[in-house]
């Protein structure tokens, strides 16, 4: 199953690379969320490919396959992690494929092919870049932490903003970069120390998950429990720095 989401993530991702700056067609999904022909067709390359091998295993995809979702295994994919990124011509993309075995966060794959960085997570294996064995930060400060924050604030800017200016008071800095593959992939191997995402869905999330935790990061939902393939939102990071930006947002 990691030899097929390998093999999976690279030929979705050279796909994404062979047709960018080539978008034919975008479609409204709601407020501001945008998708494109581009999403669909690597998301068929993924299905697909899974479906040949392992065709009763649940599947979960942001552009819109359901199937199977009772099945123990469940393989949950964003063909195109950063659409809003991918239609500008701005080249932090990805593709994220997590695979959930009974409710359980197993295996994740993270492939940026601008970069051609590939980053994979299994459960009790470690976790890899190209590779090489990767390990989230050590910083156990806020006053020294970069840390993520979630770029969707039009949804819940009631919410969202007074956080935002909680964690911009206590860190070292903040960024954005509308792709939570790169966000995920960046805790793990350390250049970030923290992310705080309100509105992420599984298939954001989902192969970030055990790639932090094989880090040695956690990844947990907004109220602080363990997350599932139906959690919208998380705070990763280290323990310390996660403990910290918990006791911040939770806490007037």
């Amino acid at each position: 199953m990691v030899t097929l989401a390998i093999e999976a993530a690279k030929e979705a991702g050279q796909f994404l690379l062979d047709n960018f700056g080539k978008v034919k067609t975008i479609h409204t999904k709601g407020d501001r969320n945008l998708a494109t022909e581009i999403d669909q067709q690597a998301e068929e390359i993924i299905v697909n490919k899974i479906k040949s091998k392992y065709p009763a295993h649940g599947i979960l995809a942001e552009e819109g396959v359901r199937k199977d979702l009772n099945n123990e295994y469940i393989w949950i994919i964003d063909p195109l992690d950063g659409t809003h990124n991918y239609i500008r011509d701005i080249t932090i993309f990805g593709v994220s494929i997590g695979l959930v075995f009974n409710n359980q966060f197993i295996l994740g794959v993270i492939y940026m092919p601008c970069a051609d960085e590939l980053y994979v997570g299994e459960e009790h294996n470690g976790a890899f870049k190209n590779n090489q064995r990767i390990y989230v930060s050590h910083k156990d400060s806020l006053k020294e932490a970069s840390i993520s924050f979630d770029s969707s604030i039009r949804y819940s800017p009631q919410k969202m903003l007074p956080a935002l200016e909680k964690l911009s008071q206590e860190v070292f800095n903040v960024r954005m970069f509308g792709s939570s593959a790169r966000i995920l992939s960046y805790v793990a191997e350390g250049k970030l120390d923290a992310a705080v995402e309100y509105h992420d869905r599984p298939w954001d999330f989902a192969a970030g998950v055990s790639i932090i935790r094989e880090a040695g990061g956690i990844v947990t939902d907004l109220g602080g429990n363990q997350p599932t393939y139906k959690t919208v939102g998380y705070i990763t990071a280290n323990q310390s720095i996660h403990t910290k930006i918990f006791q911040l947002l939770t806490h007037s």
